[in-house]
């Protein structure tokens, strides 16, 4: 791949069919490795793109799931700290300091 600024050695994908057919079509001269998991590190990147899915099936519409994750990706962050940035206790000492805070937040909301 020219974009990439350097040759591409070896093309990790999952199991569908479909890229075998796109590696034969596009970069045949490339080694093609097939497993379950040799592509985590690709799958990992699209994290956030798939937790915004599941958090999509049981809308009955696209619009009434998009007013939702609108607001809803503004508060998720608030209950995931970066926990590979911390250890166990500190982590477990954040959450629920968030937590309190959120129990606060929605209180004074509720009595407003």
């Amino acid at each position: 791949m020219p974009q990439q600024g350097c040759r591409l050695r070896v093309l990790v994908t999952d199991k569908l069919a479909s890229y075998r057919v796109a590696h034969r079509q596009i970069v045949s001269t490339v080694e093609h490795r097939q497993n379950k998991y040799s592509n985590n590190r690709c799958e990992n990147s699209h994290q956030p793109t798939r937790q915004r899915e599941r958090s999509m099936k049981g809308f009955r519409t696209v619009g009434s799931a998009q007013r939702f994750l609108a607001s809803f990706s503004r508060i998720s962050p608030h209950f995931r700290p970066p926990r590979h940035r911390m250890t166990a206790t500190d982590h477990r000492t954040e959450r629920a300091t968030r937590f309190q805070v959120w129990d606060q937040v929605t209180e004074q909301t509720l009595t407003a």
